[in-house]
């Protein structure tokens, strides 16, 4: 399997991927403006401009990043942290309507 080296960080990347994994630069040495990293401080993304559905005209406020436990823990006694492996873990971003109460969730993921 080939590599080759990012132009803007020196990260090492397989000849499948047309950008970097870790910086969003591409093979030809131009930059991605929307990249993020999956490890970016969703804080610092720019913010999702929804209204609420119920009350037409009042914007939502991001409350945070929630993540969400998939799967059993029956028996954790007998697994310990083992058991974690077993998991799924998804991150959702968190946008409320500071008049009803109205709660959305988003993939944190997911681009804006």
């Amino acid at each position: 399997m080939t590599h080759w080296i990012c132009s803007h960080c020196r990260e090492s990347n397989e000849d499948t991927f047309d950008q970097c994994w870790k910086c969003g630069t591409r093979v030809d040495g131009s930059t991605d403006p929307g990249f993020r990293p999956d490890n970016a401080d969703p804080a610092a993304w720019p913010p999702r401009l929804i209204d609420c559905l119920r009350c037409p005209g009042t914007p939502m406020v991001f409350a945070g990043r929630k993540r969400f436990h998939e799967g059993s823990q029956a028996l954790p006694f007998l697994l310990g942290n083992l058991g974690e492996l077993l998991v799924n873990r998804e991150a959702f971003d968190l946008h409320a309507c500071p008049s009803c109460g109205k709660v959305e969730l988003f993939l944190g993921s997911a681009p804006r």
